[in-house]
């Protein structure tokens, strides 16, 4: 049985150059064939994953030699932390590594909605000429609220101001003369969100953090404006949101993330139809620059992990 379990996609060259040497199984489908992952698991010491892979439960009890655990992305709410702890099993995210290519995410699709000229396409193509319809809005001298400043917020709020925006933040667990406040206006949530054009999630979902924005919170949005989501599914209410749009309240909305990943196709029909929305498959993170930074790092790390052991 292989050394090095990897179950989700991965920039081949960091296995190939980093990892050389190593029994290693390298199957992007694996995670969706679960009988498959608890047969191979069994003698792997370093297990490599995205975030549908949960970590946990069964895939625990069948790792029995497991030692390190890479994550390539940041957020580990698919890994049992606790009972890696619990079990001395090591957990790596990649962090830093994907901040840029979050960040340039959010700052596109603020771009987008905002403008919104882009859903001007099929009609254009129609032979149609939808001029008026379609006038959008600048983004210099717009607010950007940025709900929760660590590192990929502050990315964020770097190339905001840099297009002439005015940065806002909520942020209670950041303390209150950390250098990054140089970067966002600090305020409360409902400031925030009263005073926002463009706001924008980068929270961890925790059970604190679930729904966070729902309904009571677009409605204290600008008539107009525009929410995105590329931190985790669950810190926003789906079903608000589609409300929102379907009033005309939300301007428009940019969701990565998801209740449930991959978004199937009865989940998807509920935004059939919604003005100004773009829906990607979790994928802010993940540019060709990114998964080589993401890639190369994890492997290392797993590598350093396996060799010091």
């Amino acid at each position: 049985m292989p050394e090095i379990v990897i179950t989700e996609f991965m920039d081949e060259a960091a296995i190939r150059d980093i990892l050389a040497g190593r029994d290693v199984l390298y199957d992007p489908q694996l995670v969706d064939r679960p009988d498959d992952l608890l047969a191979q698991i069994g003698d792997a010491r370093a297990l490599i994953v995205r975030n549908r892979t949960q970590v946990r439960g069964a895939l625990l009890e069948a790792a029995s030699k497991l030692e390190v655990v890479g994550r390539l992305g940041v957020g580990l709410d698919n890994i049992d932390v606790e009972a890696c702890q619990a079990r001395g099993i090591a957990v790596h995210p990649a962090i830093g590594a994907n901040d840029l290519s979050v960040a340039e995410y959010v700052i596109t699709a603020a771009l987008v909605l905002l403008r919104r000229a882009w859903t001007a396409t099929p009609e254009v193509v129609a032979g149609k000429w939808p001029r008026m319809t379609t006038i959008g809005r600048e983004i210099s001298g717009k607010t950007l609220g940025l709900i929760g400043l660590g590192n990929i917020a502050r990315e964020t709020a770097t190339r905001a101001r840099a297009l002439g925006m005015q940065v806002a933040a909520f942020d209670p667990l950041l303390a209150a003369d950390h250098p990054a406040w140089q970067l966002a206006k600090p305020c409360s949530l409902k400031e925030l969100l009263s005073a926002s054009d463009v706001v924008s999630l980068h929270v961890p979902l925790l059970p604190s953090t679930k729904n966070m924005i729902g309904r009571e919170q677009l409605a204290m949005m600008r008539r107009g404006g525009v929410v995105i989501n590329a931190a985790r599914g669950g810190v926003l209410d789906e079903d608000a949101v589609i409300a929102s749009l379907r009033s005309g309240h939300l301007g428009g909305a940019a969701l990565d993330v998801f209740d449930t990943e991959p978004l199937d196709a009865a989940r998807g029909a509920r935004f059939a139809g919604l003005p100004n929305l773009l829906l990607t498959p979790h994928i802010a993170g993940v540019t060709e620059e990114s998964n080589v930074r993401v890639s190369e790092l994890i492997a290392r790390r797993v590598l350093g992990h396996l060799s010091s052991t």
